[in-house]
């Protein structure tokens, strides 16, 4: 079968040379001795390794080159501290020394930094969920999982929901052939949030100025919705006069909003 060929920081994945058992034990042996170019043979022949625990985090849209930069680092300090009297394989040794490199680089440069304390209350919060979903035969809600666990329902909420990763707004949400949604499409304007609250404020400051019946004439009107005739039905006035003085307060607001 051909192999395909893929470079990842500047590595062609297809021509990565696999150790045999004997094979890295014999290049431990020559490192131990101070042969550089042993080393050097076991960590491009353990590099696979690196490959298979990176391909776990291609969900998450990092950069490749980067994690593995990151996995060899990993794969380095492992090969470095191993010892072969300990009667294991460097691959049962350095995974999870490559791993641990991994998920502390991501940790560190993820844009949302999440405290120890949130990161341990979500390690509860999801052990005890697969414990109680076992024991219930069904999946446990939050609120029984923060009441295990003595928390309150928005700790626990908060937690789960920190641990989430950040979506990019610009990340497409649909397309049916045409053109493409995308979050930021769906997002609110609150940008004039700020004045539309001065403006209230002035609305109700300038209300303030208008007499008792001048005001609930026009609550009446451009609140409730009612019309002229409904308020002079009510009031046990003429509408022409509901009409005078609907437009007085307007006015008047005009006047005090200038």
């Amino acid at each position: 079968m051909a192999r395909h060929k893929v470079e990842i920081s500047g590595v062609n994945t297809a021509d990565i040379k696999v150790l045999t058992s004997e094979e890295t034990d014999a290049l431990f042996a020559k490192m131990k001795n101070g042969d550089s170019f042993a080393r050097e043979e076991l960590i491009n022949g353990n590099l696979k390794l690196v490959l298979s625990i990176i391909k776990k985090f291609n969900h998450r849209n990092e950069n490749l080159d980067d994690l593995f930069q990151v996995g060899c680092i990993g794969l380095v300090k492992a090969i470095d501290n191993f010892d072969l009297s300990h009667g294991v394989k460097l691959s049962t040794y350095a995974v999870p020394m490559i791993l641990g490199e991994v998920k502390r680089y991501l940790r560190d440069n993820n844009s949302l930094r999440v405290s120890r304390s949130l990161k341990d209350l979500a390690y509860n919060v999801l052990k005890e969920k697969e414990e109680m979903t076992k024991q219930l035969g069904r999946e446990a809600t939050v609120e029984e999982i923060a009441e295990k666990l003595d928390v309150s329902l928005f700790d626990a909420i908060t937690a789960l929901e920190a641990m989430k990763s950040p979506v990019s707004i610009f990340e497409p949400i649909y397309n049916d052939g045409g053109d493409t949604i995308y979050l930021y499409d769906q997002i609110e304007d609150k940008s004039n949030k700020d004045q539309d609250l001065d403006i209230n404020l002035a609305v109700d400051h300038a209300m303030n100025d208008l007499d008792k019946r001048e005001k609930y004439i026009i609550d009446q009107r451009y609140i409730i919705g009612k019309t002229q005739m409904e308020i002079a039905n009510e009031l046990g006035i003429s509408q022409a006069q509901i009409s005078r003085l609907e437009k007085n307060a307007i006015n008047t607001l005009k006047k005090v909003l200038k």
